[in-house]
């Protein structure tokens, strides 16, 4: 990669091309949710991407690379987003992190290097490998199939595969790991996209179970919701979204619309301004300025030329 670049921010072509990457292998990251779809790139969100690609171009496998990114959002509770905010690189086949002043195997949490008593204490415990014998080894087992089920399924759906097929596997993905919550809203999505809106927000509600802040699976909840003409669950979850992440652009611009629509048109000011400081220069963002100037136009005309 070049010496780093004087923009602040960069939009999806630039950041393709400055990063040598392909929009397919980006989409799949996205879809991974290893980064967030966004449509302007700040320094810190290359850094990620730059990342990703580093340890791709290094031969390590995108199950190992999902597993490792995973367990340290899992784990690692001080930190907001690895991949911007750790060295994370390949070591041979095997993924290393730099940790406060140590070294550490992510999916396991084996410290490589002594950790002094202070140090230790920033880490919330991982367990042991091994731990728990038989019974652990053999849901660790399950756990890694299951994620490869998931992988499979991404690749069926780029690919364009048969709806069943893409359900059967994401379907057998949470069976064997039913707190698969990538799977659970992903199946979910894919009953959405059919239609199927009741299996869709069985499959939502499921990923929100077993994470209450899981920001995509309250939007996608909000989706549906909004979908179906529900607007107080709609607006219910799309504000849970927010909570979980406040930088949550599409969320900032489905809560502005439904504020507008339910005539509330100050609460959906509030969102259009958020959703322009996260997305500038879309086509969204064009649309999130004619709005804006709708708002303040009928009110002007509503308080008599004021």
């Amino acid at each position: 990669m070049p010496a780093s670049p004087a923009k602040e921010v960069f939009s999806r072509d630039e950041a393709l091309r400055y990063l040598q990457i392909s929009e397919r292998q980006l989409a799949s990251w996205e879809r991974q949710e290893l980064v967030s779809a966004v449509k302007d790139f700040h320094f810190s969100d290359l850094l990620a991407l730059k990342t990703l690609a580093e340890l791709r171009r290094n031969r390590v496998s995108p199950l190992k690379i999902r597993r490792a990114v995973l367990a340290l959002r899992r784990k690692i509770r001080h930190v907001r987003d690895p991949l911007k905010e750790l060295r994370i690189y390949a070591q041979g086949s095997q993924i290393r992190v730099d940790i406060d002043g140590g070294t550490m195997e992510p999916v396991s949490g084996q410290l490589l290097l002594d950790f002094d008593a202070e140090t230790i204490k920033t880490l919330l415990a991982f367990p042991r490998a091994g731990a728990g014998g038989a019974a652990a080894a053999s849901r660790q087992k399950r756990e890694f199939e299951a994620e490869a089920l998931f992988e499979q399924a991404l690749h069926m759906e780029q690919s364009g595969a048969p709806l069943e097929n893409m359900i059967a596997a994401y379907e057998r993905a949470i069976q064997l790991d039913p707190k698969s919550t990538g799977a659970l809203v992903n199946l979910g999505t894919l009953f959405f996209n059919a239609r199927q809106y009741g299996d869709a927000e069985r499959h939502y509600r499921q990923a929100v179970a077993v994470d209450a802040d899981y920001a995509l699976a309250h939007f996608n909840l909000g989706n549906l919701y909004d979908e179906r003409g529900d607007r107080p669950r709609a607006l219910e979850h799309y504000t849970q979204a927010l909570r979980s992440n406040p930088a949550y652009a599409d969320a900032h611009y489905n809560l502005a619309l439904l504020y507008q629509n339910s005539g509330q048109p100050m609460k959906a000011v509030r969102h259009w301004r958020e959703y322009l400081k996260l997305d500038p220069g879309s086509s969204w963002a064009a649309v999130a300025r004619r709005e804006l100037q709708k708002i303040k136009s009928d009110t002007i005309v509503k308080g008599g030329g004021a």
